[in-house]
This record gives structure tokens, sequence and C-alpha cells, in this order.
């Protein structure tokens, strides 16, 4: 007995599904770094008190510690106001202290078993580490403006430009970006908070006191400029004091070939070893 069908053509021609195209697949990273930057923004929404408690301390530095220091001489600010000097040191500070310790979400996300979910996801892994740098970077952003918003308030003499403004948070994004890679590159390597905390600490203050934050490196000795030189917060504040105070090495081009080298260098292991947080 013949099948109903027998004599019908097969529709099978035997070839696979496209792949996706570039541009199909650049959507798709673009929205998982938005959707990761949007979860980890919204936890900080939920407290607004928690950026401008963090203000206080880079607005201290500022106008206390910059106010007395601005009468010591021989500090080799090229002719400028000291607190303007200092300023666009202030800033990478605040944008310090936000980011590096912003992979601690990391082990609580470890803890809740979030962090299983997010690796069967079929995304990137490095667009779940560049969107919870964005993240940081935004949360940065807003405290550097709260921060700038007080220097103009005080009458601190800035470069009070377009480009300069937009320039300097260019530079500030970025920096966040490398900072917070940074940071989920050491919670990838620890099993508790008190030891990230400790190792945040360990790697943030010789960062911030050996670099050009509050001094020229000129006025260095000479092994603390060899460790200046390669410190990336150096070429970080090296930009952010030609935007907004005119004064440092004209090189900008080189401090954004640095700052741009360190992001891609971060953002590459904290992809590598993300996995193994839950290993």
């Amino acid at each position: 007995m013949r099948s109903a069908d027998a004599g019908a053509p097969l529709d099978v021609s035997g070839e696979d599904a496209p792949p996706p195209s570039f541009t199909e697949l650049a959507g798709v990273y673009a929205l998982t770094v938005g959707a990761i930057a949007a979860a980890e923004i919204q936890r900080v929404r939920r407290e607004p008190s928690v950026i401008l408690t963090r203000a206080v301390q880079p607005l201290l530095w500022l106008l206390v510690f910059g106010a007395a220091l601005s009468r010591v001489r021989g500090l080799a600010t090229e002719g400028t106001d000291y607190q303007a000097f200092i300023l666009p040191g202030v800033l990478a500070q605040s944008v310090l202290f936000v980011a590096i310790f912003s992979g601690l979400s990391i082990l609580w996300e470890r803890d809740l078993g979030i962090t299983e979910r997010i690796l069967v996801a079929p995304v990137p892994r490095s667009a779940v580490i560049v969107g919870k740098a964005l993240a940081s970077g935004v949360r940065a952003l807003v405290q550097v403006v709260l921060v700038l918003v007080v220097a103009a308030v005080a009458g601190i003499p800035l470069r009070w430009t377009v480009l300069g403004v937009v320039g300097a948070l260019v530079t500030i994004l970025l920096g966040a970006v490398l900072l917070s890679s940074v940071s989920m590159v050491i919670a990838s390597g620890v099993r508790s908070r008190e030891k990230f905390m400790g190792i945040g600490q360990l790697v943030s203050l010789p960062l911030f006191f050996a670099s050009n934050a509050l001094y020229a490196v000129t006025v260095m000795p000479a092994w603390l400029r060899w460790v200046a030189n390669a410190n990336p917060l150096t070429y970080e504040i090296e930009a952010l004091r030609r935007f907004l105070v005119d004064v440092g090495p004209d090189r900008l081009a080189v401090d954004f070939a640095v700052i741009l080298a360190g992001v891609v260098v971060a953002v590459a292991a904290a992809t590598k070893l993300y996995p193994r947080v839950v290993v």
C-alpha cells in the first residue's frame, strides 16, 4: 500500500541557516551591554545618597587640603592656582575609589547564584564586563559633575570651554572603565569580600599617591618618576589637566593611547577570569 505523500517532493535543502551578520552580532552585543549597565545603575538609583556621601571626600581634598597646600611654594604648578592644579587629580581620585570597588558586585552575584544564570546565557562574556564597567563610569560621571559644580561655585579658575568639559568627561568615563575592569579582575581571583576590600585598598592608594595628582612629576625623586610614568592614572590626570587647566605636557594622543590600551588589556583579562568565579 502506497503512502498518501509518497510521491510528494521533500522540502529539504540540506543547507544550514546562514550565520548571523556582523550587524546582528553588534546589535546583540550592544543590547547586552546596555541591559547589564542598566541593571547596575538601577541599584544605585535606589540609594542616591551613596553618590552624595562619596562626593564628600574629593571635596575635602579640593577645598581643605588644596586650600592649605596652596600656600606652600615649590610645588611646580606652572604658575597655576594650586586648587585648580589638583582638581584633575581630585576628579581622578573620585573615579578611582568608585571604580576600584565596583567589582564587589561580582562577589555578591556569585553568592546569590546570579553569576550562574549569566554564564548560561547566550551572550559574550566581554559584554557583561563592559556593561558593568560602563555603569561604574556613569556613577563616576555623576560624582564628577557634582565636584565640578562645587568648583565653579567656589570660583576655582578652570578653563570652562565646551571642548574642555566634554574631553574631561570622556577621559573620566574611559578611566572608570579601565579601573572597574581591573576591579573585576581582582574580584575574580578572591573568594571573600574582606580580601577583596583589602586588595582594593592596597591597589588604590599607591595608584593615587604615585601619580601626578597632588604634585608634578618633575618634583618627584627619580625612582618615583619611573613609577609615575608606568601608572595609568598619571596619563588620565595629565589629560584632565590639559582639558580643564591647560597646563602640563601637551600629548593628549599619548594619554588616550595609554588609557585605551589599558582598557583593552583590563577588559580582556576580566573576561578571561570571569567564568572562573563559579568553578
